[in-house]
């Protein structure tokens, strides 16, 4: 009866000693993921379900123009106060950038202070959901 009494308070203290070094790796493992994060030179770290760099909030206040200087003077302008030769303006731009820099140009914009025409809007939503939902397709296939 003691020898089982003893084994029980054994298996207690290795769970809860194992539980402690469990939580302290993970606490680890979250502060290197944090520093690779904050790494822009490459792609996505991985640490995150939905990569940073494709998230449409802007989360600091930089500045990164795409080619697009010349929207600066649309800053402040509401969605539904522009003409069809400026929405024309933002088309052209929107569809001579690659897919995956359309989530850093929606950010830059904000940023800004830039509203995009509502048409422009639709269409650039719709092709950053179509890059995630290439990119979530991916990472379905490599967890296959």
């Amino acid at each position: 009866m003691w020898l089982t009494i003893l084994i029980i308070i054994a298996v207690g203290i290795l769970a809860y000693t194992w539980s402690k070094a469990s939580a302290s790796s993970k606490e680890g493992s979250t502060t290197g993921a944090t520093a690779v994060a904050s790494d822009d030179s490459e792609g996505c770290c991985g640490a995150h379900e939905v990569c940073d760099k494709d998230s449409l909030l802007a989360t600091s206040a930089t500045v990164v123009y795409y080619d697009d200087e010349e929207l600066d003077k649309y800053a402040g302008m509401r969605p539904e106060d522009y003409r069809k030769d400026q929405i024309d303006e933002f088309k052209e731009i929107l569809y001579t950038m690659r897919d995956e820099d359309v989530a850093g140009w929606l950010r830059s914009l904000q940023v800004r202070n830039i509203n995009l025409p509502y048409e422009v809007r639709e269409e650039a939503l719709m092709i950053v959901a179509d890059i995630r939902d290439i990119i979530r397709g991916d990472r379905k296939m490599a967890e296959v």
